[in-house]
């Protein structure tokens, strides 16, 4: 029999390492298995929120994030031809939060903090190179099959948790259906270390942007601004050849130099959840339970959110406790994906695909009096950094 106290966890993303730190807090080990030979590194997440910041702050990592990244105390709604933006000020909720901010930092800095602090506890056992290729359980353990350096193994556990992102090697062993639907249009992600906060002074660090051609978003980092742009009327996907990436980025401020990129790429946007999160010993979280599109910055928090949640539960359930815990986990969750992540990217996706310019007079009507009602801003701002959604979890029991 496995050790009792040992939980397989597929995935060293931030979902894998947060509930392996937390499960480790309350004593329990585990083992972690990563098909990368090294902490995954991506164009994914950058925006963190508060709630979040809370929960990293809690297992001891959020002060050396913090350090590799900058705080926006603020985010808008901004059109970049007329200047005409909308401002929320995330201050309005410091009696919610210990961190009123965002953190506008690339997940892929978060990985290797998570690592140290997994490894500097002593109960959890990580393993690079090894691509997981089949899970199952009986009644008394899980396992999971393993290719390491080219030789078949095999990791025992009491549970385990795929936090193995959207091409979930756990979830399809399980043959639970992601269900949603795919967005028509891909988005397009650019990277420049143009500084463009020395030309446009009302960016502030978290701004979702309106041009005369395109719309999308940009979010500064430490050092460069990470740009999205959604396919423009009647354009169907495209190719970035260099014409395609300077005609994006003409369109934020034109120049009579070319704009230096770093990193360029597609990618194909998903709305899609499990049924449930867990099947018998098994429970999933993050990106292998639930897709949403990046608009709101709502996917790896989410995920996060999972993490703590799920890693609580489990904690309980290996001291003892029963496992109808787990799920608890779904109860609390999956809703909250569906209502507040999900529904809430979407809206966020439609409301900035708008187009025409009246539709857009009327968002930014409607975002002014939002702003400018303090109880309707500090609402909205509740639910937008995701506290209301973590509120509504707890309630459910």
């Amino acid at each position: 029999m496995p050790d009792r106290n040992c939980v397989v966890i597929v995935g060293a993303g931030p979902v894998g390492l947060v509930s392996a730190v937390c499960l480790a807090r309350s004593g329990i080990s585990s083992v972690v298995l990563e098909a990368s030979a090294t902490t995954p590194r991506d164009l994914r997440a950058s925006t963190v929120h508060p709630p979040t910041l809370d929960m990293l702050d809690e297992i001891g990592v959020a002060d050396d994030y913090i350090k590799r990244g900058i705080t926006a105390d603020t985010w808008q709604v901004i059109h970049l031809g007329t200047r005409e933006r909308v401002v929320f000020d995330l201050s309005v909720i410091k009696d919610h939060t210990r961190h009123p901010y965002r953190l506008q930092c690339e997940q892929y800095n978060l990985s290797p903090i998570l690592f140290e602090q997994a490894r500097g506890s002593g109960l959890v056992d990580i393993h690079l190179g090894a691509e997981v290729t089949e899970v199952s359980q009986d009644d008394d353990k899980v396992v999971a099959r393993a290719t390491v350096d080219g030789e078949p193994k095999e990791f025992e556990g009491q549970y385990l948790i795929g936090a193995d992102g959207a091409h979930s090697v756990v979830r399809r062993s399980l043959g639970l259906p992601l269900e949603g639907f795919t967005y028509e249009h891909s988005t397009t992600l650019i990277t420049t270390p143009f500084r463009f906060e020395d030309e446009i002074p009302e960016l502030v660090g978290a701004n979702y942007t309106w041009t005369w051609l395109d719309a999308g978003s940009m979010f500064r980092l430490r050092d460069e601004w990470r740009c999205t742009f959604y396919p423009r009327p009647g354009e169907a996907d495209v190719a970035l050849t260099d014409d395609v990436i300077e005609s994006r980025m003409q369109g934020i401020l034109p120049r009579s130099e070319p704009y230096e990129v770093r990193e360029r790429r597609n990618y194909k946007i998903h709305q899609r959840i499990v049924p449930d999160y867990r099947k018998g010993r098994i429970v999933l979280a993050g990106d292998a339970a639930h897709v949403t599109p990046p608009t709101g910055g709502l996917g790896m928090n989410g995920g996060i959110h999972d993490a703590v949640n799920l890693a609580d539960k489990l904690a309980r359930v290996c001291n003892g406790e029963s496992d109808d815990l787990l799920d608890l986990y779904t109860r609390q969750r999956r809703p909250v994906a569906v209502a507040e992540i999900l529904a809430q990217s979407h809206q966020n996706r439609i409301r900035m695909q708008l187009w025409d310019a009246e539709q857009r007079k009327e968002v930014m009507a409607h975002m002014r009096g939002l702003a400018t009602d303090p109880e309707r801003s500090k609402q909205m701002l509740l639910r937008t950094s995701m506290i209301e959604g973590l509120r509504q979890a707890a309630a459910v029991q």
